[in-house]
């Protein structure tokens, strides 16, 4: 894995160890008014708000397909075995390596991850759901995601996520997709971040042999909304994937899902470039400016 590349990162915020960063002060500030202000646009729409825990059952991802999308990817939570003789011999050779890694020989069977996206507990959470109109949930994780490269603030390992994800008909999603659009570009216009958008495709593990990531190139469902190089939103088109997985239902027809995520670190980063690195003179993303 590649070291991290050397950035000017805005005033309040310093890199903390690999593929993390550190935030403060007013650039805090600023991040947590950009996520009140899509939550509160979710609100709007009828979104309810949730907060989900950062573990996400191993089943659940199975059901997903995740393991064998994206198992580069992935981050596991290990536990030594819940075994007292066990736990005295790992205390007994204990000596940390001089590569900083802890001296593990067992380790407890592993049945959560590290959430790698805010909307995936949002399907469980649904699971068996019969609607009789658009449900529309938000929420904002800590998501986990192993990359080859790290870059603070615009590729990491722990990031911060807020979605919006909509579970109706096939139409009703589209529709709400293109909602989702005409809001980040509303809110990039507001903060003077201007940039295309562009069909994309998911990292998958040898893209050349997945069918999903050849079926994602003949019907893009993932645009993105780019600022230079860099997405800071995506709307994504899951179809029925989800809906099948967790037998989530629309009327009579299984139900289909979108989603629309921000990368908030990510929003950060461009601002900062557009306006300097001096939180207080940036753009306020509330429209009104009020706290």
């Amino acid at each position: 894995m590649s070291a991290p590349t050397t950035v000017r990162l805005p005033d309040g915020v310093t890199v903390a160890g690999h593929g993390t960063t550190v935030l403060s002060g007013a650039a805090l500030n600023w991040l947590r008014r950009l996520d009140r202000t899509v939550a509160e646009l979710a609100l709007g729409w009828g979104a309810t708000e949730h907060q989900f825990p950062p573990l996400v059952p191993a089943a659940d991802l199975d059901r997903m397909g995740y393991f064998t999308a994206f198992p580069h990817l992935v981050t596991m939570p290990a536990t030594l075995p819940a075994d007292e003789a066990e736990v005295q011999r790992f205390v007994d050779g204990y000596a940390l390596r001089a590569d900083g890694a802890v001296p593990v020989t067992r380790l407890a069977p592993m049945r959560h991850a590290l959430t790698p996206a805010a909307c995936y507990p949002v399907y469980a959470m649904l699971r068996e759901h019969r609607a009789d109109r658009p449900t529309l949930v938000t929420t904002v994780a800590t998501c986990y995601r192993r990359e080859e490269r790290f870059e603070p603030l615009r590729r990491q390992w722990a990031f911060t996520m807020r979605e919006i994800v909509c579970v109706g008909s096939a139409a009703e999603v589209r529709e709400f997709l293109d909602s989702g659009r005409t809001a980040v570009d509303s809110l990039r216009e507001r903060l003077g971040i201007a940039g295309p958008w562009a069909a994309a495709t998911d990292p998958f593990f040898r893209p050349q042999d997945s069918g999903a990531h050849l079926m994602q190139q003949l019907d893009p469902v993932k645009h993105e909304a780019l600022a230079g190089t860099l997405a800071i939103a995506s709307v994504n088109l899951h179809h029925d994937h989800f809906g099948a997985a967790f037998d989530l239902g629309r009327g009579d027809a299984t139900a289909h899902t979108g989603c629309v995520a921000f990368g908030l670190e990510r929003w950060l980063a461009v601002v900062a470039e557009r306006w300097g690195p001096d939180p207080l003179r940036w753009p306020d993303p509330r429209e009104d400016g009020d706290d």
